[in-house]
């Protein structure tokens, strides 16, 4: 497979390259022009289900209604899949096909084909249309001085807390700043015996992003430092590994051997009471009120991110799709008119938080939550979401295709730590050296 991927990747450079040399002699600014009066079809390659592609086909009518002259065709290469989208969007660019639209799940997958090749630059569009990327997207995927994707839904992260449980226990909603340390306090005095069972103070899932929360939602980057070093070198490793044995010990969050053994949902643990804090993401707030396919009967607050120390910046990692503009396309004008238009659409065909900084989310967020309000507090939900104390940081530079083995490393480290009862400082020291082995083989 590996040997394939790098048979197709050179294919798709060539067929760029040659591409790129044998032009009709036009400038860019006449590759990207489209006569305003002739008829042009452009084409959105996605992964949409059939959910999804109801959302697009709302985009599509408002976008084509307001633009006769273009028509978009809206192609889900593997629907529900992104990433076996992408191997076949590959096949197309390493075919020749004219690629005008691309959506991507997450930055990296972008630069990767950026480095193909395969993209074309943005910044004619944004200096024509007289803006500043980084004034209208939270994040703006570039290379150099070159912009290549324009922020199309975002998803953040966050903690919902049983807010009954709150009142209970006295404990007034956390804001911004609040600190790991506070959240362990927290999920001690939360931790109760209710109907006959344990309600522990939080719940910590079995994947990457719950063994140290602040690398994976305050950096750019979940493995590396921007210099492409291993981050597991930072304080932070230490210090939650720490914590979270320290409230296993102490009873107040579910055993991670438990997690493991029970492959536990993490909604039902939330939602049946289970946990009463839990870490998770902006696509959970529907979902709160969804009491269909999450039956509860209390009120949910939310709390950002907790961060490591008291004082600490609270610009925080900010997830999302990304549309981006095929260099192989013969309509780069309109192709760029669809993706501005759908990243910027308020409308009732919107169904996730934009990426765009000029959206009012208060109305949005407000009908998403529409009829069942008593389900949620709802000042902490906009304080969480729409607060001016919180900011995003901008995309990380580095692109690797070896994440996964950085991943391995952290969960069995992880692992040695809460299972084995292996020294903390024995661990990282570990981590570091293995983290440091890959990415210097990588280099080589």
């Amino acid at each position: 497979m590996k040997k394939f991927k790098g048979i197709l990747i050179l294919l798709v450079l060539a067929v760029l390259t040659l591409t790129a040399c044998g032009g009709n002699g036009e400038s860019s600014t006449g590759d990207v022009t489209d006569d305003s009066e002739e008829q042009v079809t452009i084409k959105f390659y996605n992964w949409d289900n059939e959910v999804m592609a109801r959302t697009t086909a709302g985009y599509i009518e408002q976008f084509e209604a307001e633009n006769p002259n273009i028509k978009v065709e809206s192609v889900s290469l593997v629907p529900g899949d992104s990433i076996a989208t992408l191997e076949n969007l590959d096949i197309l660019l390493a075919a020749g096909e004219s690629v005008d639209v691309m959506a991507f799940p997450a930055v990296d997958r972008l630069y990767q084909r950026q480095a193909m090749g395969a993209l074309h630059p943005l910044n004619e569009f944004y200096d024509s249309e007289g803006i500043d990327p980084t004034e209208e997207y939270y994040v703006n995927p570039s290379v150099g001085d070159d912009y290549y994707g324009i922020q199309f839904n975002a998803t953040t992260n966050f903690v919902l807390i049983n807010k009954d449980a709150l009142d209970a226990a006295g404990l007034e909603v956390p804001t911004a700043g609040w600190t790991w340390d506070d959240f362990a306090e927290y999920a001690e005095k939360l931790t109760v015996e209710k109907d006959g069972k344990t309600q522990y103070g939080a719940y910590f899932h079995s994947w990457p992003l719950y063994m140290n929360p602040p690398a994976q939602t305050l950096m750019k980057h979940p493995f590396l430092l921007e210099d492409g070093t291993t981050n597991f070198t930072d304080p932070s490793y230490a210090r939650l590994f720490e914590l979270r044995k320290k409230m296993e010990d102490n009873g107040n969050a579910k055993p991670f051997r438990d997690v493991l053994g029970a492959d536990l949902s993490y909604r039902a643990e939330f939602f049946n009471e289970e946990a009463a804090m839990l870490l998770t993401g902006s696509w959970m707030i529907g979902e709160v009120g969804d009491l269909e396919a999450n039956p509860h009967d209390f009120k949910t607050a939310f709390a950002p991110v907790p961060v490591v120390n008291e004082g600490d910046n609270t610009d925080y990692f900010m997830g999302g799709n990304y549309l981006a503009i095929g260099k192989s396309s013969d309509h780069k004008e309109a192709a760029y008119k669809f993706a501005r238009f759908i990243s910027t659409n308020m409308s009732d065909a919107r169904t996730e938080i934009p990426g765009w900084t000029q959206a009012d989310l208060e109305p949005f967020i407000l009908d998403i939550i529409a009829g069942n309000e008593e389900y949620y507090d709802v000042d902490s939900l906009l304080h969480t979401v729409t607060s001016d104390e919180i900011g995003y940081l901008d995309a990380s530079q580095i692109s690797i295709d070896y994440s996964g083995e950085l991943e391995e490393i952290l969960v069995d480290g992880f692992a040695k730590h809460m299972l084995n009862n292996e020294p903390v400082d024995e661990v990282t020291e570990w981590m570091i050296e293995r983290a440091t082995s890959i990415i210097d083989s990588k280099s080589e």
